[in-house]
Formats: C-alpha cells, structure tokens, sequence
C-alpha cells in the first residue's frame, strides 16, 4: 500500500477507517512523506512495515524514526525508488529516470494530486493524500500489487 501526506496531528487525527480497511490487507507499506509527526509511522507499521521518506514539512524526528530523503529497495524483485517532491509536472517522467535510473518505478507525494504515469522508462506514482484532498474529489490511497519483479495492478483508491 501506499500513501502520502498525512499531515498529523492537523489533518490525521488517528487512521481513518476506510484507509485501515486496505491496511489490514497490506505486506509493506510506503509513505512518501509529510508524516508530521512519528507517531503515524508507529500506527501505520502496526498493521505492517513502513518504509518512508522525509517530506517538506517532517522534522528530525520523523528522520529519526528512519525516514532518508530518497530511498531505493527491491519491492519483491521490482526496482523501487521513493521521494517526497518529484519537482513539476513538466518532464516529470524523465526527470525522475535521471534521478533514479535503476528503478523501474518510483512513489512520490507532495502534490497530493494521485497520479499513475509511465514514460521515458519509468513508471511514477503518486497515491495522493487521505485527509487532505486540496482541489481533488476524494482523499485516496494507492493499492500496489507487485510479484516476481513486476507490477502486476496499481490502483488509486478513494477513502473518503
């Protein structure tokens, strides 16, 4: 599962109930930053474990509890990078394959405007945010079904 910017304590006040739901079923789940505060990041590796990034508005602590800048892991066999600001939207693609040219996908937030995107030799996802929608319809999340080194399904789900 992903998910991105949940600013707590202002706009997560406690794991809504309709982002649980996909958490209970989740292996691994990616934050891609703005948690706010640590304790997010301990509710959330509750339900499974968390990899995160460091946002724009997360402070020492969050990077204490773990969270570098960028990271790059094997999700089961799928070269996997994450950032918070993948930058404008303008050649973001391409941007993000100079940035990480190993992975074959990379998570990001920031915007929190969900997108799905593949260009340039990349695939780039944002799952946008669950408590802060901004101009977007709906708080999402983003459902990644990853085997054998490929990206099965990838999904932005509304939850509220």
């Amino acid at each position: 599962m992903a998910i991105s910017d949940t600013h707590a304590p202002r706009r997560w006040r406690g794991c809504p109930p309709a982002v649980a739901e996909h958490l209970r079923g989740a292996d691994l789940i990616l934050h891609a930053g703005d948690v706010c505060v640590p304790s997010v990041l301990d509710e959330l590796s509750a339900y499974a474990p968390v990899k995160v990034v460091l946002g724009n508005n997360d402070g020492p602590e969050v990077a204490a509890w773990g969270a570098p800048e960028t990271l790059e892991f094997d999700l089961d066999g799928l070269p996997t990078a994450m950032i918070h600001d993948s930058g404008p939207a303008a050649r973001r693609t391409a941007r993000m394959h100079r940035r990480f040219p190993g992975a074959a996908l990379v998570v990001f937030g920031h915007s929190h405007i969900p997108l799905d995107e593949t260009g340039d030799g990349v695939r780039i996802f944002n799952p946008g945010s669950p408590t802060d929608r901004r101009r977007q319809p709906h708080g999402t999340i983003g459902l990644l079904h990853v085997e054998d080194g490929r990206l099965l399904t990838a999904e932005i789900v509304p939850v509220t």
